[in-house]
Order: structure tokens, then C-alpha cells, then sequence
């Protein structure tokens, strides 16, 4: 068994990687090669604790495995850890025998990162220009970095519920060398592209501070009642997510499909954009909009990846199990 810990993943996988891992899996779910398991997520009745287990199989990847992790609220004051906590087991699918145990606290930063990545690539302007970040905490910095990449944006400008957290976009703003404006939500019209990466359980974003031909990619919602957006601009955009069935249960689609504003028909995947089954943005007014709401695949696609390349590296611990 392979062993490579949290402390060596940062040295071993960058966003390229990340993207073509997270690229590649949602083309295999799109065409059938992969799926998720349903997901697990209780309340463990322990230190405010939230706790689950996401898992799947890509057949094209030959990737069998799950994520094991959650959310302990009070470990960064009470135990000067991250909130986050997630470790990911990947096995062989020919034995059912266990393969690797890897760190999966940043691998979760990079593959959620890596998801709003993709969408922009593919579904928004090629002359997009401003990019609007609704959210300022420590997963939007990897999210801006990541979406930098993507097109030749000329001026960030951001909003957050609590204003002094607007320098994490500052510090990102200033490794690109762009200009970076703190707006209100009504500023976020000047944008070309919004990333929603917040934890609300209302809705923040709304249809009236999106222009025509913007791209929106919801990465914030991932648990039943959280909203980062109107069920409006659910129903004006045309909407992409990572897999249908965590969408409408639990994804930022969830609220507009009980309400019966949208049906699930409505809903594409990603990959079938990836794949070339599906156009995509097909003008330049139209309002495109990604629901991702992170699946156990992802995960398993970068933990494969870094297990790859630490062996390549000489750095992965392996042990008799």
C-alpha cells in the first residue's frame, strides 16, 4: 500500500494537474465509464461535527475508492487545525484490495478549484474580461488563481459578506498584477464571470447582478438548504453541473426544482460539453451557469494522480497491509 501524506501534496500536484484530472472524469461521467455513489453525510452528534463518505468508480481510469472526511467547526480554535478534514482510499478494482491512503485536505481545494476551472473554459466568452468572486475566504483563493487561467482577464473586483476577508482577493489579485475593486453586489453586472464560493443558506447572488452573457459557476453549495443564488437566475440561465442526481438534491439546483421553476430534463452535464455531445454556450447573451456541487470522483481523480506522481517522484511511502 501507498501512503502519501497531506504535508508532500502541495509539491506534487498543481492546478494542470488538477484540471486535466478533473477534465477527464467529467468526460468519463458524461459518457457512462464512471459513476458516484451515493453519498453519506451525518451529524456524528460529537464536537459539532459533520462527517461523511463520497465514493464512485471510473471505469476509464480504473479509479475504485472513496473520501472520508467532514467538517469539525471548532478545530481551528480549540485545535489549531483547518475545519476541512479528509483523507482518500483508493483500492484496486481487479481485488478489491486496498492501493493508497492519501492526505485529502488540499486535494479537495484543488479539484473544487479545478471544477469551476473547466466550466469556465469551456462555457464562457472568449472575451471575458472581469472576473467577479462572491465570497473571500480561504477556498476563493484557489478558486481565483485556478479561473486566472482560463481567459485574459484584465480586473477582478469582489464581494463578501464580511468586507476584511476582501484581501485574500487582494493578495490574488496582486500575484496576477490586475487591478482588484471591492464592489456590492450590484457591481457584479461589470463581470464577465462569477465564481459563488460561500456557505449561505440564502440566496446572495441574484438575477438582476448578472449581465447577459455572463458565465456563473456555483461552487458553494454542496449540503441540502444552502443557496448562494436566486432560483431567477437559476431559471434564466442555461445550467451545467458535475452530476445531475447531487444537483437536484443537493446542489444550487436543488431549491429551483422544488419549486418547479426548473425540471432535472433541464440540467446538463458538464462532460457532455467536454465530449463534444453538447454544444455548450451557443451566444454570446446567453447566461450560462455550473452547479458544482463536488463529486466523490473528483477526488479519487486527483488522489490517483498524486499517487502517480509520487512514485514517479520517489516520495510515496509504501507498506505491507
Amino acid at each position: 500500500m501507498i501512503i502519501v501524506p497531506e504535508k508532500e501534496i502541495g509539491a506534487l500536484l498543481g492546478r494542470k494537474e488538477s484540471y486535466e484530472a478533473i477534465e477527464q472524469v467529467f468526460a468519463a461521467m458524461a459518457s457512462g465509464n464512471a459513476y458516484n455513489f451515493p453519498v453519506v453525510r451525518e451529524a456524528i452528534g460529537h464536537a459539532d461535527a459533520l462527517y461523511g463518505f463520497k465514493g464512485g468508480f471510473d471505469q476509464a481510469g480504473m479509479t475504485l475508492g472513496l473520501k472520508a472526511g467532514g467538517y469539525w467547526p471548532n478545530n481551528l480554535e480549540t485545535h489549531g487545525l483547518i475545519n476541512h478534514q479528509s483523507t482518500v482510499f483508493l483500492f484496486d478494482p481487479d481485488t478489491g484490495r486496498v492501493n493508497a491512503v492519501v492526505g485529502g485536505n488540499l486535494l479537495t481545494a484543488l479539484r473544487t478549484a479545478a471544477a469551476s476551472s473547466v466550466s469556465i473554459n469551456y462555457l464562457a466568452r472568449k472575451d471575458a474580461k472581469v472576473i467577479g468572486m462572491v465570497g473571500a475566504g480561504h477556498q476563493a483563493k484557489f478558486q481565483l488563481r485556478a479561473a486566472l487561467e482560463q481567459r485574459n482577464f484584465e480586473k477582478i473586483i469582489g464581494w463578501n459578506l464580511h468586507p476584511e476577508m476582501l484581501p485574500n482577493l487582494e493578495e490574488v489579485a496582486a500575484e496576477a498584477g490586475l487591478p482588484f475593486e471591492a464592489v456590492e453586489l450590484s457591481g457584479m453586472v461589470e463581470a464577465d464571470v462569477i465564481i459563488t464560493i460561500t456557505s449561505s443558506f440564502a440566496p446572495t447572488l441574484m438575477s438582476d447582478h448578472v449581465s447577459d452573457g455572463t458565465h456563473v459557476a456555483c461552487m458553494g453549495t454542496d449540503t441540502i438548504g444552502k443557496q448562494e443564488v436566486g432560483v431567477d437566475l437559476i431559471t434564466r440561465a442555461t445550467v451545467f453541473t458535475d452530476e445531475i442526481a447531487q444537483s437536484v438534491s443537493l446542489g444550487e439546483c436543488q431549491h429551483a426544482i422544488a419549486e418547479g421553476s426548473i425540471s432535472e430534463a433541464g440540467i446538463r452535464q458538464i462532460g457532455e460539453v467536454i465530449n463534444g455531445t453538447h454544444p455548450g454556450r451557443q451566444s454570446d447573451q446567453e447566461v450560462t451557469l455550473f452547479d458544482g456541487t463536488g463529486v466523490g470522483l473528483q477526488d479519487l481523480a486527483v488522489a490517483s494522480a498524486v499517487v502517480d506522481l509520487a512514485v514517479e517522484q520517489g516520495i510515496a511511502i509504501e507498506v505491507d497491509f
